[in-house]
C-alpha cells in the first residue's frame, strides 16, 4: 500500500537532533517522521544515500504508520551498548548511557589514520571495553566494511585475546569475508564474523548463507524496507540474527523492537539502545535501556518536542524533497 505524494507530505515531520559524541562522523541526526493511521513511521536514510536506496526506509516508515506490526512474541529486548570510536579512556563514560547492558559494540577502523594508528587505537578501545564488562560481559566489534581483507584479518588476529563474541562487517564484500572466515579458521583465530552492509544494502541479502560468509546476520528494518521483509530476510537466511538500528529517533527504534520481539528466536543481545548517544529525543520517555532491555511497543512524539526540534525551513524542504524523489522509486515498482 503506497498512500499519494500529498498524504505523505501533509503527515511529514522534520527533526534535528543533537548527538552526545560524534557518531559516523555526524554531530546532528535528522530524521523525516510521519503520522499516519496506524501509528508513527521514521524516514531518516542516511544523507549520502540515493533515491533507490531511501525508497526502501520510505516503505517501512510507511509500513509503521500506515500498517503497524505483526504481533509479539516477548514484551522486552535485550540490547547492546554502543561505543564510537572514542579514545580508551571515554569507555567508561560511554557505558553509563547503558545501564545494565551486559554486551558491547565497539566501533573499530575509523577511517583518517593509517592502518597500525588506527589498529592501536582499536585495540586500546576494546581492552578498555573488556576490563569494564568483566571476562563474562560479551564484547562484539563493528568495522563498518573499513579493512581490505589482509587488514581485518591482522586486526581480528590482535582483537582476538578480548574473546570477541563476533566482528561485525569486517570486509566490503561478501567473497572477502568467506576468505577471511577460512583464512582465521585455519590459523585458529576463533572469532565469528556477522554481515551487516553486505545483507542490508543487497539486491539479494541470502547470498550471505548461499557463500558462508558469516555466522550471524545483522538485520535492520528501515534498510530492508519494513519489519515483514526484515522478517522474510531472517528467515530465508537461516542463520542467527541481531536487529539493530540505524542511529534512529525512539520513533525508529520502536520500529527495530517491533522485528526484534517477533522473531521466533533472539539469540543474542540488540544493537537497539542507540537513543542512548541522543543529547534529544522526540517523545517524552525515550526508549533507553533498563536493565538491560528495551519495553516492545509504540511510542508517540511529543508535540513541543517536535517543534523544539523542527529542523530549518531549507532542510524541511530538502527534506520533503527527498521524499518525494524516494515515493517516486517505490511508485515506478509498483506500477
Amino acid at each position: 500500500m503506497l498512500p499519494p505524494l500529498p498524504e505523505l507530505l501533509q503527515a511529514a515531520h522534520v527533526v534535528r537532533l543533537p548527538l552526545r559524541r560524534r557518531f559516523r562522523g555526524i554531530l546532528e541526526r535528522e530524521a523525516l517522521l510521519l503520522d499516519g493511521p496506524a501509528g508513527w513511521g521514521e524516514f531518516a536514510p542516511f544523507l549520502e544515500y540515493g533515491p533507490a536506496e531511501s525508497a526502501r526506509w520510505l516503505a517501512a516508515g510507511i509500513e509503521a504508520a500506515w500498517q503497524g506490526f505483526p504481533a509479539p512474541v516477548r514484551d522486552r529486548v535485550e540490547v547492546n551498548a554502543t561505543v564510537p570510536a572514542v579514545a580508551a579512556d571515554d569507555v567508561p563514560a560511554v557505558l553509563a548511557a547503558f545501564p545494565g547492558c551486559r554486551t558491547a559494540k565497539v566501533k573499530v577502523a575509523e577511517p583518517g589514520a593509517e592502518f597500525a594508528t588506527r589498529l592501536a587505537q582499536d585495540v586500546a578501545r576494546v581492552r578498555a571495553v573488556r576490563e569494564a564488562l568483566g571476562r563474562d560481559g560479551r564484547v562484539r566489534v563493528d568495522a563498518n566494511a573499513g579493512w581490505t581483507l589482509e587488514q581485518a584479518q591482522r586486526a581480528l588476529t590482535a582483537l582476538g585475546e578480548f574473546d570477541l563474541e563476533y566482528a561485525e562487517q569486517p570486509c566490503a564484500t561478501l567473497e572477502e569475508m568467506a576468505d577471511l572466515r577460512r583464512r582465521l579458521a585455519a590459523a585458529g583465530t576463533p572469532v565469528a564474523l556477522a554481515a551487516d552492509e553486505s545483507v542490508r544494502k543487497a539486491e539479494d541479502p541470502l547470498r550471505v548463507a548461499g557463500l558462508e560468509a558469516a555466522d550471524v546476520v545483522v538485520v535492520k528494518v528501515a534498510p530492508l524496507s519494513g519489519v515483514r521483509r526484515a522478517l522474510e530476510v531472517a528467515r530465508e537466511c537461516g542463520l542467527p540474527v541481531v536487529v539493530s538500528s540505524a542511529l534512529d529517533t525512539s520513533v525508529g527504534i520502536a520500529a527495530g523492537t517491533a522485528l526484534a520481539a517477533a522473531l521466533p528466536e533472539l539469540p543474542h543481545a540488540c544493537g537497539l539502545g542507540t537513543a542512548a548517544l541522543l543529547a534529544a529525543d522526540v517523545v517524552a520517555d525515550p526508549l533507553l535501556p533498563v536493565d538491560g532491555s528495551l519495553p516492545v511497543g509504540p511510542v508517540s512524539p511529543d508535540p513541543d518536542l517536535l517543534e523544539r526540534h523542527r529542523a530549518p525551513a531549507d532542510r524541511q524542504a530538502w527534506w520533503r524533497e527527498r521524499l518525494a524523489a524516494a515515493h517516486a522509486v517505490l511508485d515506478h515498482r509498483s506500477a
